[in-house]
């Protein structure tokens, strides 16, 4: 079965809008739709949605603030100030569209243990070659045994080269061999994985920044982007992993994966109000074409449809 794009959308955050549509429906089915009961009930909805208690306060003001139309019923109402609310809450940006004059454009991947960095470094060489560009993939995780040959199967998979060096290897050494690589073959797009290190170790954290200075040296304007891959089932611990990492690298934009898999798909507004970073992509499958480049409209759609 072939999904539009629109249709992925409301599939991957189908567990997400199942709970908030079962407690909206209940709600708004009273006979006074403005009872400070619906309010509140509403907000914990959101909350357990995972928004966080600013963004869900911030809807629920829309939503008593917003006049409800004549034509329209209280539910498919309160429906409309959300998708509303939520869509200018997040902007229209689509940073994953922007277009980058030099080349290679060096994206640097971070992310912690489990998140599915590996996976979505290899969806999105697959979803660069699919437009037509030259992809070199990087093998900077070089303390972890099995990570470089698990890049070269997703390497493989999505028929782009990548290098790696031997376990133990200096990880900005990588980097720079890399990033020389693709300078010299015309490569249009690096991407560099990293070690999926635990946020709080301070040494791996020197590191990353060792692998920012290393590319700049060799390209001044490198890396272009910095993109962070969170789980979206960790919840609101997601923020606290995007705080750590942008002061050690400097992040651009977050990855979020296995987005189908949870109720809490709110933690998109989280991130946004509490960090001011752009959720670029989302992971919602297994299969290689299951990543997508954020859109704030079927986002809102998604939710409350």
């Amino acid at each position: 079965m072939i999904l539009n794009i629109l249709d992925k959308w409301k599939r991957g955050l189908g567990k997400t809008r199942q709970g908030l549509a079962e407690k909206l429906s209940r709600i708004v089915r009273r006979d006074d739709p403005s009872s400070a009961a619906l309010y509140e009930e509403l907000e914990t909805a959101l909350i357990e949605a995972d928004t966080g208690m600013d963004v869900a306060r911030t809807l629920i003001e829309a939503v008593k603030s917003a006049p409800i139309e004549a034509e329209e019923n209280p539910q498919s109402g309160v429906r409309r100030v959300l998708r509303e609310k939520v869509r200018e809450l997040i902007g229209d940006a689509d940073p994953a569209a922007r277009s980058f004059d030099e080349k290679p454009r060096v994206i640097l991947v971070v992310g912690v243990n489990g998140t599915g960095k590996t996976t979505t470094i290899g969806k999105l060489a697959h979803r660069f070659k699919q437009e037509g560009q030259k992809v070199l993939l990087a093998g900077a995780d070089t303390f972890r045994a099995a990570a470089g040959e698990q890049l070269e199967v997703w390497g493989n998979r999505s028929g782009v080269p990548v290098i790696t060096q031997k376990h133990g290897a200096d990880p900005a050494s990588v980097a720079y061999d890399a990033l020389d690589h693709a300078l010299r073959h015309g490569m249009d797009v690096l991407i560099v994985d990293t070690a999926g290190r635990l946020h709080t170790k301070v040494n791996l954290m020197e590191e990353l920044r060792k692998i920012r200075r290393v590319l700049a040296k060799r390209m001044p304007s490198a890396p272009h982007e910095t993109l962070l891959v969170l789980d979206a089932t960790t919840g609101q611990n997601g923020l606290k992993q995007a705080r750590m990492f942008t002061d050690a690298a400097g992040v651009t934009g977050i990855v979020l994966t296995k987005l189908d898999g949870t109720a809490k798909g709110g933690i998109v507004l989280g991130i946004r109000r509490e960090t001011g970073i752009p959720v670029q992509w989302v992971g919602m499958g297994e299969g290689i074409d299951d990543l997508l480049p954020f859109d704030a409209e079927a986002f809102a759609e998604g939710l409350f449809e």
